[in-house]
């Protein structure tokens, strides 16, 4: 949904924009692109593979950009490294990339039996899905599966990932699905492969990524100038759920209790949500990128 992205943020020429999550860079390039010809750029990325493809890729704008490894959630830190104190827009696309998918040995896919069970966005991070599997209590990991993964067959999953590392440590990715696949009953199996709900539990536990993005989303917004925008795009419900919330409460004018007789919170309305409801990728990226069936976008603009 690149172009979807792009049009959202309604860039314009020597604007100040933010890509926390740069992966490949192809959106920074747009962004950087479109604001030419003094347009900036300040991204930030976990994955030092990615760091270094965007790098290449940016190469072109010379000294536009900067990318720093750092979570988006740190973006505080950056832009007062880069003495910005406002953003004219802000782009974050949470999820795995394709290259992060594709590459065997990260170890993010149920597609790749032979993978290491791994999962992690920073690869200097100590905690693997490895070790969060061979280590975690069952109670934990059936927690995890709930709450991150929505799986309504977590306690039987991680009832026999408990059974099954008695016998030996779980090392690769294929061994997690054959324990997934054979704690499913038949009937549920009709619509494919089973396991796609655990692997994000997971990812998600093992690279902390709901953590303070709540917090991390409004903070963001309140850097916008008046008219400057943020685009969310995100891959699952759980991140979505706290986009939405997020923005309504930026949109609110006063959230005092409804029983007080005048307002005493003093908050007003801070942005105009352009979204109303999500934007989702057209039939025809559809048809060449499966993955971006669940993708949602959401915009708001900065009004104060």
């Amino acid at each position: 949904m690149l172009e979807e992205c792009i049009e959202g943020l309604a860039i314009k020429n020597g604007g100040i924009y933010f890509d926390g999550t740069v992966g490949g860079g192809g959106h920074s390039y747009e962004i950087l692109k479109r604001s030419s010809p003094d347009g900036r750029l300040v991204a930030t990325d976990l994955d030092d593979d990615a760091i270094c493809a965007a790098t290449r890729r940016l190469a072109d704008f010379g000294d536009r950009f900067k990318i720093y490894k750092s979570d988006y959630k740190d973006f505080e830190q950056v832009l007062k490294t880069e003495n910005i104190d406002y953003l004219d827009g802000a782009l974050l696309d949470f999820g795995v990339s394709s290259y992060q998918l594709d590459c065997e040995e990260r170890g993010f896919s149920y597609m790749k039996p032979d993978a290491p069970l791994d999962m992690r966005m920073d690869k200097s991070s100590p905690l693997t899905a490895a070790q969060l599997l061979n280590e975690y209590p069952q109670n934990e990991i059936t927690k995890i599966l709930k709450i991150y993964g929505e799986e309504k067959f977590a306690t039987q999953i991680a009832a026999n990932i408990v059974k099954a590392r008695t016998r030996r440590p779980l090392k690769t990715c294929g061994e997690l699905v054959d324990i997934i696949e054979h704690s499913i009953p038949a009937k549920f199996k009709l619509n494919g492969p089973c396991s796609r709900k655990s692997f994000q539990a997971i990812r998600i536990a093992v690279n902390g990524e709901l953590d303070g993005l709540y917090d991390c989303v409004l903070a963001l917004t309140r850097r916008l100038r008046k008219g400057g925008r943020i685009a969310i795009l995100t891959f699952h419900s759980l991140e979505d759920r706290i986009v939405k919330q997020a923005f309504k409460l930026l949109e609110c004018d006063c959230i005092c209790d409804k029983s007080l007789p005048v307002c005493v919170c003093g908050k007003v309305k801070e942005v105009e949500i352009i979204t109303k409801k999500p934007i989702t990728a057209c039939v025809a990226e559809t048809a060449v990128n499966s993955r971006s069936k669940c993708a949602k976008l959401r915009i708001a603009e900065k009004i104060i």
